[in-house]
This record gives structure tokens, C-alpha cells and sequence, in this order.
């Protein structure tokens, strides 16, 4: 009878309010970490997915430098680098040259942008 005692001694104490709150708590303390746990796992899949974009642009990068480091090493590759950086062309061939007239630009600009004064101004031009 006395062991049956002891054991609803521990039963009552185990449920009594304070170890139930204090339980509680603890759950709660498990339950937050958990979450923050969760949190900062999203975290580094959002950051590993970035470095790894990150890294695929490196080698695309480094695909396309050596494949211009293999160019260069070729006769027409240097002609090519040559031609694109300094404009040059061959003996018997003809290079047209692209240039904007910026005045004519800039006087659209201005009789578009002006009021009624320009307007006057333009007529008896």
C-alpha cells in the first residue's frame, strides 16, 4: 500500500500547476527555436540559390574569357580583337561611319520643349 502512495505522491507532484507551467514553458522555448531553426534554413536555401546563380554566371564567364583567350591565339582571332579596338581596315575595303547630328537634335528638342513665345519667335524666322 505504501509504494501505492509513493507513486501517487510523484503522480501529484508531476501534475501539479507549477511543474505544468514550467513544462508549458519549456515547450514554448522548443516550439520558438524550432521556428527560428525553420527561419534561418529558408534563409540559407534563398542564399545558397543565389550563390549558386552567382557561380553559374563565374563559369559562363570563364567558358567565354577562354574562349576568347583561344581566339587570340589564332592569326584571324588577333585580326579580328584589332579591328573591333582601334577601327582599322583592310587595303581595298571601305568603313562607313555612323555620326548624330546633335544640333539638329537639340533644336527639335527645344522647339518642342519652348512655349508660345518660341512659337512667335519661329514663325518669322
Amino acid at each position: 500500500m505504501r509504494k501505492f502512495q509513493q507513486k501517487r505522491e510523484w503522480r501529484d507532484i508531476l501534475q501539479s500547476k507549477p511543474v505544468l507551467i514550467l513544462l508549458g514553458i519549456i515547450i514554448i522555448a522548443f516550439t520558438w527555436n524550432v521556428y527560428g531553426l525553420l527561419t534561418r534554413m529558408q534563409e540559407t536555401v534563398k542564399n545558397r540559390k543565389i550563390e549558386e546563380d552567382k557561380i553559374t554566371g563565374l563559369r559562363e564567364r570563364k567558358d567565354k574569357l577562354t574562349a576568347d583567350i583561344n581566339n587570340l591565339k589564332t592569326e584571324n582571332g588577333v585580326e579580328e580583337n584589332i579591328r573591333d579596338k582601334f577601327g582599322l581596315v583592310k587595303d581595298g575595303e571601305g568603313m562607313v561611319v555612323v555620326v548624330d547630328d546633335k544640333d539638329q537634335a537639340n533644336a527639335v528638342k527645344a522647339a518642342q520643349s519652348s512655349g508660345f513665345w518660341s512659337f512667335l519667335k519661329n514663325l518669322f524666322k
